[in-house]
């Protein structure tokens, strides 16, 4: 006969009480939307990955619609390099050439089949689709803000989110990679950020989070002790307003208000880097990164 101590009820009792913590977060948000974009450095650390991955899965299996949207621009530079090109950015946007172009829709595509590979390991299926599947993201032409050209890459002027119905309504976990197209068919390369936004938008999203390698929106940009576990949309114009946010949190934070004014009730900012950082963040009181609120929104941390 096997005896449980002590120590080892402890424990159990301890993983009871984070399921019990989570409940309330599961009957919420049990079969609404939620898209996640994924990037940064969680994508190229293959532990990390694995984490974010089972997250996801757990968020469908628990009775979420996960989307995935990915971006893999350190890996297309790599390549770039690797292939004896240069990789050349204008205001932060790359410059893509045909070439470029080329490439990256060819990274972007392996980079997606990776992440399918991993979620079927862990008994969910999946359908990797690029945003040329199904007119899912039609795009146009965009310029850097100095007005410079630079080249294919594009803005979203159009979702079609019948594709993604589709999917979800069969049971399939869509994970996109955000490549778009114009009428006359040209192909563009998008922001993943950018992407990610329209198409929460489209479906109607519950929950947008944003996988980076940022902790979250700091109230001082210089002292982490100032991490913001919740804030209102209007708080957020403001801070942008008044100089606050500066970098690469300012497009962030827009994308994370535009969002917030097309419907979308919370937009997550989190580290992609933390393991397990969307379970923290959506399950449990305390949270990881930073949540954007619609107004109407109760805030779950800061009552």
């Amino acid at each position: 006969m096997k005896m449980v101590d002590n120590k080892t009820l402890d424990k159990a009792m301890g993983k009871a009480e984070v399921l019990i913590e989570a409940l309330p977060y599961i009957q919420r948000f049990n079969r609404r939307i939620i898209v996640v974009k994924y990037g940064g450095a969680a994508m190229l650390d293959e532990s990390l990955k694995e984490k974010v991955i089972e997250d996801v899965v757990l968020l469908k299996l628990v009775g979420f619609k996960p989307i995935i949207v990915h971006g893999g621009g350190k890996e297309i530079s790599r390549w770039v390099e690797k292939i004896g090109m240069q990789p050349h950015f204008e205001s932060g946007l790359r410059v893509t050439d045909e070439a470029t172009l080329e490439l990256a829709e060819m990274v972007l595509g392996k980079v997606n089949q990776d992440l399918v590979s991993l979620i079927a390991k862990l008994g969910v299926e999946p359908v990797g689709i690029s945003g040329k599947d199904g007119n899912l993201l039609t795009a146009k032409k965009k310029k850097a803000p100095n007005g410079k050209d630079i080249g294919y890459v594009g803005e979203v002027t159009h979702v079609d989110p019948k594709i993604l119905y589709d999917m979800l309504e069969k049971d399939f976990l869509p994970v996109v990679f955000p490549i778009g197209g114009d009428e006359e068919g040209h192909s563009y390369n998008i922001n993943a950020d950018d992407a990610a936004r329209a198409i929460a938008e489209a479906v109607g999203a519950e929950k947008l989070a944003f996988l980076s390698d940022i902790e979250g929106l700091y109230l001082d940009k210089d002292d982490p002790s100032t991490l913001i576990s919740e804030i209102y949309v209007d708080e957020a114009r403001d801070l942008i307003d008044q100089g606050a946010v500066q970098g690469g949190m300012l497009p962030k934070l827009k994308n994370c208000i535009a969002a917030i004014e097309n419907g979308v009730s919370r937009v997550h900012i989190l580290d992609g880097r933390i393991r397990h950082c969307l379970l923290l963040e959506i399950f449990t009181d305390k949270g990881v990164g930073t949540a954007v609120l619609d107004n109407k929104e109760a805030k779950f941390y800061n009552e």
